[in-house]
């Protein structure tokens, strides 16, 4: 489920899904499948499909541009990866270290991502929902800021 966000920003954020227990079709494993996901594991915050398609061009691996992107949707479909929208509404992927339901700080900055747990929102959601008679309810909750060390910048003139 998608919601815009401060800044035009959106995002969807998915928590891991075995194919036994959600119903999910099992993926071929493929060299290009491996390469993409051994790519995220090294990285800490969200890229994407252009930034990690030249990370790995430039580390010799060979996958095309249009298989990343294949297989960073259905890596993201299948819950295995998060996936949001930057201010500029382009998709951005990260391999979570969260299992379950979270959300993230993001620094508008420096793309920073801090995984955090939000008891007081899950609350929240689920008292407006039955309110208004929603059920099977999700959300979404991404929070844009700067991190300490781009604040830090921007308070001595560097940003």
């Amino acid at each position: 489920m998608s919601q815009s966000m401060p800044h035009g920003t959106s995002s969807t954020t998915t928590g891991p899904a075995t194919p036994a227990s959600s119903g999910v079709k099992e993926q071929r494993v493929t060299k290009q499948r491996l390469a993409v996901s051994a790519a995220l594991d090294e990285l800490d915050d969200f890229v994407s499909t252009q930034e990690l398609y030249r990370l790995m061009q430039n580390k010799g691996i060979s996958v095309s541009l249009a298989t990343a992107y294949r297989i960073l949707q259905s890596l993201a479909d299948d819950g295995l990866i998060d996936v949001l929208r930057n201010g500029e509404g382009e998709a951005v992927y990260r391999r979570c270290a969260v299992t379950g339901h979270h959300h993230h700080l993001l620094c508008r900055n420096c793309g920073k991502a801090v995984e955090v747990e939000a008891p007081a929102v899950e609350t929240w959601a689920a008292r407006t929902a039955t309110e208004h008679g929603f059920t099977e309810v999700a959300h979404t909750v991404e929070i844009f800021g700067l991190c300490p060390e781009c604040t830090a910048k921007k308070a001595a003139g560097k940003l």
